[in-house]
């Protein structure tokens, strides 16, 4: 599903451009998966964990567009630097469960505390239920306090712990928590 573009303000003052990304994006969204991983232990993965080629970049982005339960947004400068991601995903297309869908989203480091990833989550929220979905669901870090303030502010709640979800290098380990949004 395409979104926008849409300008925002974040805490800064600065112009925010929301959208979804376009083919032409690949290299950036890989450069931005690398970097991510390299900055953050709250994420899937590790750095140079991330082997996507460009040809493969830009399938997985034509299928996020043409996937009519989904979307990708990506946020970006005035000046077009990206700041990061947000996705909705179906959890199923089960008819029990095609109520629900997951969210995400990250940041590069230096854009985190200016609202964006507020203004990322309210736009998946809105998006969400346009879509016909009625629970939103994510997992993250016990740890992150930051996220899992943002995300209770938004009206999650948690509902279990998943202990040892993650194992680092250095063999200690992450649980995460799971959170809901009834829409």
């Amino acid at each position: 599903m395409k979104y926008g573009p849409r300008e925002f303000t974040d805490r800064t003052g600065e112009k925010i451009i929301l959208r979804t990304p376009e083919i032409t994006d690949a290299e950036t969204l890989i450069r931005y998966m690398e970097k991510t991983a390299e900055e953050s232990l709250y994420l899937l993965r590790e750095p140079g964990e991330f082997h996507m080629t460009v040809e493969e970049e830009e399938r997985f982005l034509q299928s996020q567009i043409d996937d009519p339960r989904g979307m990708m947004l990506s946020a970006f400068t005035e000046d077009g630097r990206h700041i990061g991601n947000g996705v909705i995903m179906p959890e199923s297309t089960g008819l029990r469960t095609k109520h629900r869908c997951g969210m995400a989203i990250a940041l590069y480091r230096e854009f985190q505390g200016r609202g964006i990833g507020r203004i990322i989550m309210e736009t998946l929220i809105c998006e969400a239920k346009k879509l016909g979905y009625e629970q939103a669901e994510l997992e993250v870090v016990s740890t992150n306090e930051k996220a899992i303030g943002l995300y209770t502010s938004m009206g999650f709640v948690k509902y279990g712990v998943h202990p040892h979800n993650m194992k680092y290098p250095d063999g200690t380990y992450a649980d995460c928590d799971y959170m809901v949004k009834i829409l």
